[in-house]
């Protein structure tokens, strides 16, 4: 099934694009999703330490992504 990714800083570099199309399987959870996610880019090696919002919301890995939600790959952020 087809969703959409927003990506965000440092992610964005990563890909050098903001949002991509992807498929994943059906009944993909969060946890499954950053799998396939760092199969596909392995420029992710560090997903599991950023946060995954589904449709504006913050996911948890159990969650389950269904057709056409927006997944935003959000990683760390660091200031001072």
């Amino acid at each position: 099934m087809k969703i959409q990714i927003l990506l965000f800083g440092i992610a964005t570099d990563l890909l050098q694009t903001s949002s991509l199309a992807f498929e994943v399987s059906e009944n993909c959870s969060v946890a499954d999703f950053k799998n396939e996610i760092k199969a596909t880019y392995p420029q992710f090696e560090n997903i599991n330490s950023y946060a995954v919002a589904i449709n504006e919301t913050y996911a948890s890995d159990e969650m389950i992504l269904n057709q056409n939600d927006i997944v935003a790959i959000i990683p760390p952020v660091s200031g001072g």
